[in-house]
């Protein structure tokens, strides 16, 4: 993918091939300020309440990202090409530990301050983010029940069918290590995507073949320690969001009908790479 260029200023860039310099363009034109900008409309008169609209809307950015290069990433691991699915995911864990650090500033509301703005809220709750659920559902935590919060909107729910019924990123890598060699049973390598993936032993005895000779595997074996690196960032996030929203709501129902800090510590029990953390016992 092209890019304007190496400069942290747009307009500064230098000509190359495939880009083409504008001298007309500005650094809000680029960005497009004026439009991403206006997008930060309260409800209330509370003041707290312009905190949680840019955390949220700076977070649905992030995630944008995030889905840019997991995709990107399933995309270059599937055609063999490892090394340059390297360094996305490895973005991707950099982004994830950017998303965390946020609910340290969303933490600065307290609870009073969020009853003077929750009513303006009305139904909308993060279980909404479609982005969310296109980031999960590519890391593996796939479930039918989670497409049907997004019936309002076609275009979403579109999306997240479709998704739903792809592979996931260990299921292209699991395939990828088929075709190396290694035995992956074929109801691993083709199954019914939209159902969450299932630990399987002939998968970790491969991967304990991996870790117990990292040199030659050394590509898979770094591969796997990406993948590893990128859920536990996720569950790090996951916590974050669990206990921010226990000390600024305690227990009480989230907002568009959720179960609140009940719902987010259950998702806590998820792995999206099974066979990467049992295979450490092994060892």
């Amino acid at each position: 993918m092209s890019t304007p260029g190496s400069g942290t200023c747009p307009y500064h860039a230098a000509d190359t091939e495939g880009v083409h310099w504008n001298p007309d363009i500005s650094y809000g034109g680029y960005l497009e300020l004026d439009t991403l900008l206006s997008c930060q409309k309260t409800r209330s008169t509370a003041h707290d309440e312009m905190l949680f609209i840019v955390i949220h809307q700076a977070s649905e950015l992030w995630l944008k990202l995030c889905v840019f290069e997991v995709e990107a990433a399933m995309a270059r691991i599937d055609t063999g090409d490892v090394a340059a699915a390297l360094k996305m995911l490895s973005r991707v864990s950099r982004i994830q530990a950017q998303l965390t650090q946020s609910w340290s500033i969303l933490a600065t509301l307290t609870p009073a301050d969020y009853s003077r703005l929750r009513s303006s809220l009305g139904q909308a709750s993060g279980f909404q983010s479609w982005q969310y659920r296109q980031l999960e559902f590519r890391l593996g935590n796939k479930a039918a029940t989670l497409v049907r919060a997004h019936q309002n909107n076609p275009a979403a729910h579109a999306l997240l069918t479709r998704v739903l019924h792809e592979p996931s990123l260990y299921d292209v890598v699991l395939r990828h290590m088929a075709k190396l060699g290694f035995v992956i049973p074929a109801d691993v390598v083709e199954r019914d995507w939209s159902q969450p993936y299932v630990a399987n032993e002939a998968v970790q005895a491969a991967w304990l073949k991996v870790y117990q000779d990292t040199d030659q595997f050394w590509e898979l074996y770094d591969l796997a320690e990406k993948l590893v690196d990128l859920e536990h960032q996720f569950q790090r996030w996951r916590f974050d969001h669990m206990k921010t929203v226990e000390r600024i709501i305690g227990y009480k129902p989230g907002t568009g009908g959720t179960s609140g800090v009940a719902y987010l510590a259950k998702a806590l029990e998820l792995s999206f790479f099974p066979e990467l953390w049992k295979v450490r016992t092994s060892l």
